[in-house]
Order: C-alpha cells, then sequence, then structure tokens
C-alpha cells in the first residue's frame, strides 16, 4: 500500500499572450504513509507573485520536513482535532510569512509584491486535514464515497477578489477541516480550473472532471514519469477554450493492495 501523486501546472493563455510568466505553483512529499500536498496562486495584481507562490509552497514542504524528522515521529499516526490542526496551519503560515518577509527585504520590495493564494493538505490513509486561504479548491473521496470539495473558495465581496496570505485576515480567513475517513483520492488546484471542476451553482465536484484522473493514478506505475496524460490536459486547446488563467492540478491517490 501506498500513495501514487503527481503535480503539473500550466501557463494560462491570458499570461502568455501578456508575456507574464505563471504564477501557480504545485508540489508535495511523502513520508511513509503521510503525504503533504501544497498549491499556491500568485496574485494577478502582485509583480512577483510568481516568486511568493513557489517560495510559499516550498517553505510548507520544508516545514513539514522538519515535523517529520522529530523523534516523535509519529506526529500524524493518529487523527489530530480541529483545534491541533488549526494550530499547526497557523504555525506554518507564520513562517512563510517570515520568508516572504525575508524575500521582499532581500530584493527591496514590499511582501504584497508576493502575494498568493494558499491551500494545503497532510493525509494519511485514514485522515485528511486540510487548510485554504483564498480561492481554489480541495476535492477529496474517501472509501464509498463521492467526490467532496471540503471548502467552498473565498471569492470576496467583488469580481476577481479574494484572500492571500499576505492579507492582514488571512490566518483569521483561513479555512480548516479535518476529515477522519479513510481516504481514497485527493486532488488539489487554483482557481483556474474551479469552473470547469466545480458545479458553481451549488459547490459541488462535478465527478466526469475527477473520475478519469482517479484512473489515470489507477492505471500508471509512476505518475510522475509518465504525466504525459495531464500535461496534454493542462495545455488542450479544449481546456485553453474554456479558461484562459494558469492552472494546476495535484493529484494523489492512495492504492490499497
Amino acid at each position: 500500500m501506498n500513495w501514487k501523486a503527481v503535480a503539473r501546472y500550466a501557463i494560462g493563455t491570458s499570461h502568455q499572450n501578456q508575456g507574464i510568466p505563471c504564477q501557480d505553483y504545485g508540489d508535495y512529499r511523502i513520508f511513509d504513509d503521510v503525504i503533504v500536498g501544497v498549491v499556491a496562486d500568485g496574485a494577478g495584481s502582485a509583480k512577483y507573485s510568481n516568486v511568493g507562490s513557489k517560495l510559499a509552497v516550498e517553505t510548507v514542504l520544508k516545514s513539514f520536513s522538519e515535523i517529520n524528522e522529530y523523534p516523535q515521529k509519529q506526529a500524524f499516526s493518529q487523527p489530530l482535532s480541529k483545534e491541533e490542526v488549526q494550530k499547526v496551519f497557523a504555525e506554518i503560515v507564520n513562517q512563510v510569512l517570515i520568508e516572504l518577509d525575508k524575500q521582499a527585504a532581500k530584493e527591496d520590495y514590499s511582501v504584497n509584491d508576493l502575494a498568493c493564494t494558499l491551500l494545503v493538505f497532510v493525509a494519511t490513509p485514514d485522515w485528511v486535514a486540510a487548510m485554504q486561504i483564498g480561492d481554489g479548491f480541495i476535492v477529496l473521496r474517501s472509501q464509498e464515497s463521492e467526490y467532496q470539495l471540503l471548502f467552498q473558495p473565498d471569492k470576496g465581496e467583488f469580481i476577481n477578489e479574494t484572500t492571500f496570505i499576505t492579507s492582514t485576515n488571512a490566518v483569521k480567513d483561513m479555512q480548516v477541516e479535518v476529515i477522519s475517513e479513510k481516504q481514497e483520492f485527493i486532488c488539489a488546484s487554483t482557481d483556474g480550473l474551479e469552473k470547469v471542476a466545480i458545479r458553481l451553482s451549488d459547490w459541488k465536484p462535478f465527478s466526469p472532471f475527477f473520475k478519469p484522473f482517479e484512473e489515470y493514478l489507477h492505471n500508471t506505475v509512476n505518475p510522475e514519469k509518465e504525466d504525459k496524460y495531464l500535461i496534454d490536459f493542462l495545455n488542450s486547446e479544449r481546456l485553453n477554450s474554456r479558461t484562459d488563467d494558469d492552472k494546476t492540478l495535484l493529484l494523489c491517490l492512495w492504492e490499497r493492495k
């Protein structure tokens, strides 16, 4: 039994046309039977948000790597309470903010130039804890259940508005959830794929979007090396005709043999 995972991101056509770099970033780490996944979407209005999103993801993964190096390595062997999870994620968000501040000071620009959303999950075969600041989505499917959207994306009061990790109210507005069920499939993504993956009328996952990716992981020995299917999807004309934004997919499957 083990986790299979792959993370890929692609630049949107609007950014290609404007000569703007991809502002999305996503990655993961596997620690025995624990997987940590992170995606971030740089704010379109922030000058160096592509730097911010990558630094945010890398800092989260580094923080969890250090947690898993502690002598009490069984930190995630039992489900944490929502209060415990809230505390862990708040500490990690503060660590991300420290690193963003360092980067801004080093390059002599505002920390707001590094603004990005942040979505994080920590999953074992038996439970998952997740957080979200801003828009984007985390969808999971537990054993013998349907696809479930963990959080309604934060859209703010106005069009194209959301909360970023550099916002003064980021930790207060952070959404946190713990699901104590046997996990099968997890997908995290930035908002570039919301309109094709989530039914916006009632915020329900669109099953035909997710099922092929779950089957892809089931049928792929090493998704990190066999990633053509995923890359072709993210760069397809059909997808780009429906969204011109950057898009990220982080896919995870717990394979119960």
